[in-house]
């Protein structure tokens, strides 16, 4: 199995359908933010977590973790080697979590059950990927491609957030710091997702060839 990462807006969801209208032999499965964005108590979670990060966070980071882990779990045990999935556990933590705890979003005590539920399940329940395909382009072409696709749970979405998403995701797949030693191992394969490559086939066409070559 293979994870496609980014920031948001950077269209992993619009690459995954692409990729697999493209290339049949590629199975792909897309991140089911309904099942955890949906709404509690009459409001949207992820809407409130932007409106009030630091009352919100370790809720919705704890619930993410949970609903990734079982799907991640699920994915993990298909056989089909070239089979990639939108987003994972691991980015949840080193992209998401961390950029709540550093920004001051978590407690002492939060962020102590968090990572207990971290060891637990991802490094006990969860297998790495044989790859990160991460689509990169700038936190201000993503908040041009949010904007456009004017979600009701992003309008609370400033450019800040997606600048400090885009430098944790750095940390992670690029840098690979702090994270857990057997993902150092795991390779990355990096596409300039700058240009839309929605409305432009070749580009398209040409990160496509470089997935399959990295697979």
């Amino acid at each position: 199995m293979y994870i496609v990462e980014g920031n948001i807006g950077v269209g992993k969801s619009t690459f995954l359908s692409l990729l697999g209208q493209n290339c049949p032999e590629i199975e792909t499965v897309q991140e089911p933010v309904n099942d955890w964005a949906k709404n509690v108590s009459g409001e949207s979670l992820l809407d409130s977590f932007y409106k009030d990060p630091k009352r919100w966070s370790y809720t919705l980071e704890t619930l993410t973790m949970i609903y990734r882990t079982r799907d991640y779990i699920k994915e993990q045990s298909n056989t089909n080697p070239n089979r990639v999935m939108e987003r994972s556990v691991y980015s949840g933590h080193y992209c998401f979590a961390y950029n709540g705890f550093e920004s001051g979003f978590f407690s002492h005590v939060e962020w102590e059950i968090y990572n207990k539920w971290v060891d637990f399940l991802l490094r006990n329940q969860c297998k790495p990927p044989k790859g990160f395909i991460y689509l990169k382009t700038s936190p201000e072409v993503c908040f041009e491609r949010v904007i456009k696709r004017n979600r009701a749970s992003e309008k609370s979405l400033s450019i800040e957030v997606l600048k400090k998403i885009d430098h944790f995701h750095d940390k992670f797949l690029i840098e690979k710091q702090n994270v857990f030693e057997e993902l150092k191992k795991i390779p990355v394969l990096v596409l300039d997702c700058s240009d839309d490559f929605q409305e432009n086939p070749e580009q398209m066409q040409n990160h496509i060839k470089k997935v399959k070559s990295f697979f």
